[in-house]
C-alpha cells in the first residue's frame, strides 16, 4: 500500500509538470544528441564546478546538454527527471539529493529505457551505467590522521573534535564519517558531537560551531564535511575568541581557501575533484553510448591538502577541484 501511494504522488507530481510547463521550456530541435544534468543544488558551488566539466565535456564530444537545478528539492528533482526523460534524452546525468531519492530517479529513467549515469552521491539500489565518485572514505580517513596527529603535536590528546556532518542519508556522507572516526579512533582523539546540515547556511553553521564551544569545553578542532559553509564556523570561532585553542579542517574547496590554508586560518581539507568528476561522467555515458561498457563503478582520488602540499597540488586545485578553466 505504501509504495502504491508512493509511485501515486510521483505520477501526480508528473502529470502536473507536465501540463505546468510541458512545451514551454521544451528544448529546440536539434539534430545533436542531448543529454540532461540534474542536480541537486546550484547554491553550493560544488555543483556548479562538477556542471562545468559536464557542460565542457559534452560540447566537446558533440552533445547538447541541459542542466536542471533541483534547488535541494525532492519535489523539483522528480519533475526535472521526468522532463528530460519526456524529451527523450539519450542520457541522463544525475547527482540525487540523497541516496534513497536516487532509487526513484532509476526507476522512472528504467522505465523510458533511458541510460544513467550517477555522478557523486550514489544510491541504495537501481540499475545504472556507471557511478562515479570521490574516495570518500579513504580521503576521510587521511584528513582524520592529519588532524590527530595536529593534536598530539600541541599536547592536545585530550582535546576533542566536532563534526559538522552533511546528511547521513546519503551514501558519501556515511562514508566520510565512517573514514574520519577510523582515523582519529586509532589515535585516541575523541569525538564529542556530530551536527548534520539541514539548510546549509552559513547561520547554521555558525549556530552549530557555536553550541559545540559551548558544551564542550575540551574541543579543539572541527571538522566540517563540506566547504562552502566554512564562513559560519570560522566567525564562530572569532567571536569565541578561540583561534589559537580550536583549529578548523575541512572537505572539499572554496577559492578563498588558497588563501586560508597557506595562512592556516583552515588547518587543511581533503578535496574532491568535481569537475574531473563531471567530465568523467560524461566520458561514461558516451562510451555506454557507443557500445563500449564502462566500468561500473568509477573512484576519484581526494586531495590531502594542507600549507606543506598546496603549492605542488596548485595546478590540479585550479583545474579539477575549481573548475577554472584556460
Amino acid at each position: 500500500m505504501i509504495n502504491i501511494l508512493k509511485y501515486s504522488v510521483i505520477t501526480v507530481l508528473i502529470i502536473s509538470f507536465h501540463s505546468a510547463y510541458g512545451k514551454n521550456i521544451s528544448p529546440p530541435a536539434s539534430k545533436k544528441p542531448q543529454l540532461a544534468y540534474v542536480l541537486p543544488d546550484s547554491h553550493i558551488p560544488f555543483w556548479n564546478i562538477m556542471a562545468k566539466g559536464i557542460k565542457k565535456t559534452a560540447s566537446q564530444l558533440g552533445y547538447e546538454i541541459t542542466v536542471y537545478d533541483a534547488k535541494n528539492t525532492a519535489k523539483l528533482e522528480i519533475q526535472f527527471t521526468a522532463k528530460a526523460l519526456r524529451d527523450k534524452v539519450s542520457g541522463l546525468i544525475i547527482s540525487p539529493s540523497n541516496s534513497s531519492a536516487c532509487v526513484t530517479l532509476l526507476k522512472l529513467a528504467k522505465q523510458a529505457n533511458i541510460p544513467v549515469v550517477i555522478s557523486d552521491v550514489g544510491t541504495d539500489g537501481g540499475q545504472y551505467v556507471s557511478y562515479i565518485s570521490s574516495n570518500n572514505e579513504k580521503g576521510s580517513y587521511l584528513i582524520g590522521q592529519l588532524l590527530a596527529k595536529h593534536l598530539l603535536q600541541r599536547g592536545w590528546k585530550d582535546g576533542s573534535v566536532g563534526i559538522i556532518a552533511i546528511p547521513q542519508k546519503r551514501q558519501n556522507g556515511q562514508l566520510r564519517t565512517i573514514g574520519f572516526m577510523r582515523a582519529i579512533d586509532q589515535l585516541g582523539i575523541k569525538n564529542t558531537n556530530i551536527k548534520q546540515l539541514v539548510t546549509w547556511t552559513t547561520e547554521e553553521t555558525y549556530q552549530y560551531t557555536q553550541e559545540m564551544l559551548q558544551q564542550d569545553p575540551h574541543l579543539r578542532a572541527i571538522w566540517l564535511q563540506t566547504s562552502n559553509i566554512y564562513k559560519g564556523a570560522l566567525q564562530a570561532i572569532i567571536d569565541s575568541g578561540k583561534q589559537d585553542q580550536v583549529l578548523l579542517f575541512a572537505f572539499d574547496a572554496e577559492p578563498e581557501f588558497l588563501q586560508l590554508i597557506p595562512q592556516g586560518v583552515i588547518v587543511a581539507s581533503g578535496m574532491q575533484q568535481p569537475y574531473l568528476m563531471g567530465q568523467t561522467a560524461v566520458q561514461a555515458m558516451d562510451n555506454y553510448l557507443h557500445g563500449i561498457i564502462p566500468e561500473k563503478n568509477i573512484t576519484i582520488p581526494i586531495l590531502i591538502v594542507s600549507a606543506k602540499t598546496i603549492a605542488a597540488q596548485w595546478l590540479l586545485i585550479q583545474k579539477r577541484v575549481l573548475g577554472f578553466e584556460n
